[in-house]
C-alpha cells in the first residue's frame, strides 16, 4: 500500500525506437555528447524510482546491439507496425507471454533526450486517484504562432474535466488566445487498455490526423490529459539534434550519468 492507501501497482516503461524515421533516418543512434540519443532517454527513465522495469522496443538489430551495449533490456518487435502504439502493444504481449506481468505501462518516445524523470510521475499519479482511468497523455503549452501552426505539433483539445475531446495537427481551437496545447510523446496505459488497442480497427480521424490517440477517442475510451510543467525539446530533425546537443552539454542530469 502507498501513503494514500492505494494498492501498489507494478509500473514498467517501454521506449519504442526505429531507424526508419522519415524526417531524420537513424536518429535513435545519433550521438549527443558522446552517447546515443536512445541511451540518454533510457538512462533518464531509469532515474525515476517508481518505474520497476525499463525496456527498449525495436525492430532494428542495430538498435538492439547498441541498447544491450549500455545495459538496456530489449524487446524485438515486428517491422510492419503503422503506429507506435501498436509496437508498444506487441512488446507488452511478449512480456506477458514471458511471465513478466505489469499493471501500468509508460510509453516514452525515444527522441526525448532531455526528459526530466520527474515528468513520469504525471503519467503514474492519476491511476491512484481514479481506478477507471484507461490512458493518460501529457501535454504542454504552445507559445507563439510558429509553434501553434506547426504540423509537427499535435494540438490537444480537452473538456473541463481534463479528458480529450480531439487531437489535431491544425491550429485549434480558434479564437482562444494562450489556450493551445500540444500532445507530448509521453503517455501511459493500463495493461487492459494497451492490449485492446491492436484489436480495434484503425479509425477515420486517426488516419486523417495520423495520431494514435484518436483511436481511443473515436472508440469512446477516455484519454486523460495532464499538463506538464517541464518544457521539452524533442528531436524530430537534424536541426533539433543540434539544438539539443548544445543544451544537454550543461544539463545537470547529464552530469550524473555522463561517465557511465
Amino acid at each position: 500500500m502507498n501513503s494514500k492507501g492505494d494498492v501498489i501497482k507494478k509500473i514498467i516503461a517501454l521506449i519504442p525506437a526505429r531507424m526508419a524515421s522519415s524526417r531524420f533516418p537513424g536518429k535513435p543512434l545519433v550521438k549527443i555528447c558522446g552517447k546515443t540519443m536512445i541511451e540518454h532517454v533510457w538512462r533518464r527513465v531509469t532515474m525515476n524510482p517508481r518505474v520497476n522495469s525499463v525496456y527498449i522496443a525495436t525492430c532494428d538489430e542495430a538498435i538492439r546491439q547498441a541498447a544491450e551495449g549500455f545495459g538496456a533490456e530489449v524487446i524485438m518487435t515486428a517491422s510492419t507496425h503503422q503506429r507506435g502504439t501498436d509496437r508498444i502493444a506487441e512488446a507488452c504481449e511478449i512480456l506477458i507471454l514471458e511471465g513478466r506481468d505489469f499493471d501500468i505501462v509508460l510509453n516514452i518516445q525515444g527522441d526525448e533526450p532531455l526528459l526530466n524523470p520527474d515528468t513520469l510521475d504525471l503519467l503514474i499519479d492519476p491511476y491512484f486517484g481514479d481506478e477507471s482511468l484507461a490512458c493518460v497523455n501529457l501535454i504542454e503549452n504552445l507559445e507563439g504562432e510558429e509553434e501553434i501552426n506547426s504540423y509537427n505539433n499535435v494540438k490537444a483539445i480537452f473538456d473541463q474535466y481534463g479528458f480529450t475531446l480531439y487531437f489535431s495537427r491544425a491550429p485549434i481551437p480558434y479564437g482562444l488566445k494562450n489556450r493551445h496545447y500540444k500532445q507530448l510523446g509521453l503517455c501511459s496505459f493500463t495493461k487492459e487498455t494497451i492490449l485492446h488497442y491492436p484489436k480495434m480497427d484503425m479509425t477515420p480521424l486517426e488516419n486523417a490526423e495520423s495520431v494514435d490517440m484518436l483511436r481511443f477517442v473515436e472508440n469512446n475510451i477516455r484519454v486523460k490529459v495532464m499538463l506538464s510543467p517541464y518544457k521539452t525539446t524533442g528531436v524530430d530533425t537534424p536541426v533539433d539534434h543540434e539544438v539539443v546537443s548544445q543544451i544537454i552539454e550543461n544539463d545537470p542530469l547529464f552530469q550524473i550519468y555522463m561517465d557511465k
